[in-house]
């Protein structure tokens, strides 16, 4: 990984935000990371970023952005608050040609039509839209557009992302995440580590697209899933008696339907879904190559 120097040196973030007025916005779910370690740790996570394209959202001040340009990256952020604008201006400066700001809400851009290749995505997410942007990254057609996904939140929504059946924690966001790519948790961080200190716990979890299993319409899956755990106190043949089929693929899959949710694997949950998808032919993709 070569690392690329800025044309002036930077200063200190704290000093950035200090003069242009800047405050953490709680409408709009923001926490400053300062501390330079911390954050070029986590844009080493998706690997080399050598001239490799990065998306941003939520950058803020710009800490996590030094930190992906430093490392190589080409990076697209996307800012709602106009305020942190001038001070992601001055990073634009400092690394001609290498970032692109677009002012608006990311729900709402169309974010797969600023690029000509797949991006990483790399973002310490607002709080209050992670967990929306992220089902949506997930449910992209497939191979997605995006090459891998390395986001911060709260940790408790980490749990949920990685849970394996029978966690406390497990549930439609495991589902989701895990049926056709690997989640880990990268790396925790202490409330501590950010301005001001949020109520909660935060984690990295990083996202690798793989080759999506044969025959399963994602359509079916959520519908599935959300029977399922939506009433996820209740044995599989009440919960599931909305999805007309349902308990007769559980059966012809030989998973009893007197268990709960919670204790059927993703690989169970995609062969119930398989058998109650629409007939398809097969499509073959082959997943690009990663450095």
């Amino acid at each position: 990984m070569s690392a690329v120097e800025p044309l002036t040196p930077l200063p200190p973030l704290r000093e950035v935000i200090a003069r242009h007025g800047l405050a953490a916005s709680k409408a709009l779910g923001q926490n400053f990371l300062f501390d330079a370690q911390l954050l070029a740790r986590i844009a080493r996570i998706p690997g080399d970023l050598s001239d490799a394209q990065v998306l941003e959202v939520g950058p803020g001040p710009g800490g996590l952005t030094r930190a992906l340009l430093t490392a190589g990256a080409r990076v697209t952020a996307i800012e709602r608050d106009r305020r942190c604008l001038p001070a992601l201006a001055e990073l634009e400066e400092a690394f001609p040609g290498r970032l692109r700001v677009i002012e608006g809400d990311a729900l709402a851009i169309d974010a797969p039509a600023l690029f000509d290749e797949a991006p990483h995505i790399v973002s310490n997410l607002p709080y209050n839209i992670g967990t929306a942007l992220f089902v949506g990254w997930l449910s992209a057609e497939w191979l997605p557009w995006w090459r891998s996904l390395t986001l911060m939140f709260q940790r408790e929504v980490a749990d949920r992302i990685v849970a394996s059946a029978n966690d406390d924690a497990y549930g439609r966001l495991a589902v989701l995440a895990q049926w056709r790519a690997s989640a880990r948790i990268a790396m925790a961080v202490h409330r501590s580590a950010f301005t001001p200190p949020p109520k909660v716990m935060s984690a990295v979890v990083h996202i690798l697209p793989q080759a999506a299993p044969e025959g399963v319409d994602l359509a079916m899956l959520e519908r599935l899933t959300a029977a399922a755990f939506g009433q996820r106190r209740k044995m599989l043949r009440q919960s599931l008696r909305s999805v007309p089929g349902a308990i007769e693929a559980l059966e012809a899959e030989g998973i009893e339907a007197t268990r709960r949710a919670e204790t059927v694997s993703v690989a169970d949950f995609v062969a119930v879904a398989r058998r109650l998808s629409p007939s398809r032919s097969p499509v073959s993709v082959e997943l690009p190559a990663r450095s």
